[in-house]
């Protein structure tokens, strides 16, 4: 798919993986307003009405973004789908996985296995470290899968928080949505919004290089 390289014939992909939240009501930093006019800024009850954003960026040789969106709290098990499907290409998911990893039979079924390797940098959110996830490590690296888990309280590694940032701030200008599906039209626009510049960032690198 993507990468940089590490040496190997193939090369290897790097991933940043995280969450984030949107919420009816947004932070406003600061707004414009008529000189003498009190700016109103409109604010949505927040109750059961979030959008949680699970994404990964991918830098390399193809930089891209990927992401997937729920009202519902991101857990171990949906992590993992998204790994295996959206990151690393494995069709069935994690119905089987232990299929692509281990294997029945070597000479009848070979073994699966991502076509580049990579590498997923990720903190220690819950999600990351619980077993359904992260008991799953020995198979994921066998299919060309490895994680690899940031120091606590160091966000500032993790490449896709300037992503996150960026999505909420500059590309989601109205700051007050009124229903799930406004919040996850609005999450998708700003996401679009960032990948097209990544991708478009490296097409522009690639043409000066």
């Amino acid at each position: 798919m993507y990468g940089l390289t590490d040496g190997g014939a193939r090369g290897r992909d790097l991933i940043f993986l995280d969450e984030s939240g949107f919420a009816p009501t947004m932070p406003t930093g600061y707004t414009w307003s008529r000189v003498g006019q009190r700016a109103v800024v409109p604010k949505e009850d927040t109750q059961d009405r979030r959008v949680n954003v699970l994404g990964a960026q991918v830098v390399g040789t193809g930089p891209d973004l990927l992401w997937q969106r729920t009202s519902g709290k991101i857990d171990a098990g949906m992590l993992l789908e998204f790994v295996l499907v959206r990151l690393a290409g494995l069709g069935g998911g994690a119905a089987v996985l232990d299929l692509a990893a281990d294997g029945i039979g070597v000479d009848a079924i070979p073994l699966w296995e991502r076509r580049r390797p990579c590498t997923i940098m990720l903190d220690n959110a819950s999600a990351h470290v619980a077993r359904a996830f992260k008991g799953r490590r020995r198979q994921l690296a066998k299919i060309g899968v490895d994680l690899f888990y940031l120091p606590p309280r160091s966000p500032e590694l993790n490449d896709i928080e300037l992503i996150w940032r960026k999505a909420k701030y500059q590309d989601y200008p109205q700051r007050a949505q009124t229903s799930i599906d406004a919040i996850g039209e609005a999450v998708d626009r700003a996401m679009t919004r960032q990948r097209d510049r990544i991708r478009q960032s490296a097409t522009n690198f690639t043409q000066a290089a």
